[in-house]
């Protein structure tokens, strides 16, 4: 049972809409949508229509009204239990991120995006077109791996949803690899993967089924030839001509970016690169769309060709220099980050329930010792039994000293996330202060203590360190004590915590497993 099965208002609208943008003609899909939403009063329909018209409108490349749109899609979505539809709304938020130059928001919504497509328990094709619209977002953010695993994952489930092969055939995914590649000096890289598109191109001519790719992928294909023969390579002929190829894609942004850079690669693959570089010095083409580097890139290329090798190379070097500027390595330990920070913001929604941001540790989202002192008060006095464990981190002080103080920031968020993670129902966690984190264990013995104590152990010693602060491994020591019955609460809670502290001091020095 798909998605829109689940729709019970104007599905028809909502099925030709997407078809409408299948076929890159989002600017009729808008009009439609907005009728939808005008006109609905069907939760589901309304939803579904408000993330659609994010797509069109990304496609239209309508910037100035993306915060809008994902704002009242955002509202829309969120009381609906339909994982499809916060990972497909959190893929386009990422897309109209990377357009907005925000680059923390949109890994925060791939991260988001990734998660929810994933635990769709019944995927169909519109989970299909989720992970093609996340690949893209990778895509463009020169995630090149995640992008290539998650448009595998879309044309799995396409086919598996009676979707044909080359409706996820991704053209601009791997054109976008090519293109970084060369942006990076290896242009050698860049031919190989050019001409596995244009096999792809030759494979689906031979088999009649060109005429089903969708008219952006045809644009794509279209530019990767005219980019493959700049380079001077030897293009195929056999099937649609590069000039013929880049006259599509419809009324996106995207499309027309391509074209315009497409006729700047023709003119120097014909032996025109003095309008190659005319053409240059007029086009406005988005950042966005194969890479800051591609029009400087471009240009020294043409300038090459005209013989005037100073300014080729001038030109190649800032093309190098846009390139560095996105490093995936960096990219990679980022993702780590925002991941570490959705984490602590669900813990921060978690403890709201507190009585709000004054019993909250601000940097960690859990809550902090006066919250955790009135917890304890309040258990103790209702007569439960009641166990406290104080956990210390160990290597802490090397990871500020070597990495500094953010990265010190990051690892107490990530400690906060792995403990609050293998907690059981009803346990309480809390900031004590500095490195330092206190678990409340109700209804609970010391034997019991132990076993939490050994799955924290586990679950920090098993976090991959090394990418987030590399040379510094991270360790935690524990203590348990019970709080007794005692005479008074204040002394009561005093030798507890005193006792806890002693037993974690006592496994500061004690063997760890390896």
């Amino acid at each position: 049972m798909g998605w829109l099965d689940r729709v019970d208002d104007q599905v028809d609208a909502l099925t030709h809409a997407r078809a409408l943008q299948e076929a890159s003609r989002s600017a009729e899909a808008y009009v439609l949508l907005e009728r939808v939403i005008r006109t609905t009063n069907d939760p589901a329909a309304r939803a579904d229509a408000m993330v659609q018209r994010l797509s069109a409108l990304i496609n239209l490349g309508r910037t100035a009204e993306f915060t809008r749109a994902i704002e009242e899609a955002s509202a829309a979505v969120r009381d609906l239990a339909e994982p499809y539809l916060h990972g497909h709304l959190n893929a386009l938020a990422a897309l109209a991120a990377h357009h907005q130059g925000a680059l923390d928001r949109c890994v925060m919504h791939l991260v988001r995006a990734a998660r929810a497509l994933g635990a769709v328990a019944d995927p169909d094709r519109d989970t299909a077109w989720g992970w093609h619209d996340l690949a893209m977002a990778y895509s463009y953010l020169s995630f090149h791996g995640y992008a290539l695993g998650a448009i595998e994952r879309a044309r799995q489930l396409g086919l598996t949803a009676g979707i044909p092969e080359e409706t996820f055939a991704a053209p601009g995914i791997r054109l976008r690899n090519a293109v970084a590649l060369d942006h990076n000096g290896d242009s050698d890289g860049c031919l190989r993967v050019l001409r596995d598109v244009a096999a792809d191109l030759t494979r689906f001519v031979r088999a009649g089924r060109a005429g089903q790719l969708r008219p952006s992928s045809l644009a794509a294909y279209g530019y990767a030839a005219a980019r493959q023969a700049a380079l001077g390579d030897q293009v195929a002929t056999e099937g649609p001509e590069p000039a013929r190829l880049i006259t599509h894609g419809g009324d996106s942004a995207r499309a027309r970016d391509l074209r315009q850079l497409g006729q700047v690669c023709l003119a120097v693959a014909d032996g025109r690169p003095i309008e190659a570089v005319a053409r240059l010095d007029t086009v406005r083409v988005s950042n966005e769309t194969l890479g800051a580097a591609e029009p400087a890139r471009l240009r020294s290329i043409a300038l090459t060709r005209a013989g005037d090798h100073l300014a080729a190379h001038r030109a190649d070097r800032l093309a190098f220099r846009l390139a560095a500027q996105r490093n995936d390595r960096l990219r990679d330990v980022y993702i780590d980050g925002i991941a570490a920070r959705i984490d602590h913001e669900e813990m921060r929604r978690e403890a709201a329930r507190f009585e709000g941001e004054a019993l909250t540790d601000p940097l960690t989202g859990l809550p902090n010792r006066r919250r955790l002192e009135r917890y304890i008060t309040a258990v103790v006095t209702r007569g439960e039994r009641v166990v406290i464990g104080v956990c210390d981190l160990d290597g802490f002080k090397a990871v500020n000293t070597r990495h500094g103080h953010h990265s010190g920031d990051l690892v107490l968020q990530r400690i906060a996330g792995v403990i609050n993670r293998v907690m059981r129902r009803g346990d309480f966690v809390a900031r004590y202060g500095g490195d330092e984190f206190v678990v409340v264990l109700p209804d609970t013995g010391m034997t019991e203590a132990a076993e939490v104590a050994r799955r924290i152990e586990a679950a920090v010693r098993l976090e991959d360190w090394e990418s987030l602060v590399p040379g510094t491994p991270v360790g935690v020591s524990i203590g348990f004590a019970e709080v007794s019955g005692g005479s008074g609460l204040r002394d009561a809670l005093s030798v507890a915590f005193e006792q806890a502290d002693r037993e974690m001091l006592r496994a500061k020095t004690r063997p760890r497993a390896s």
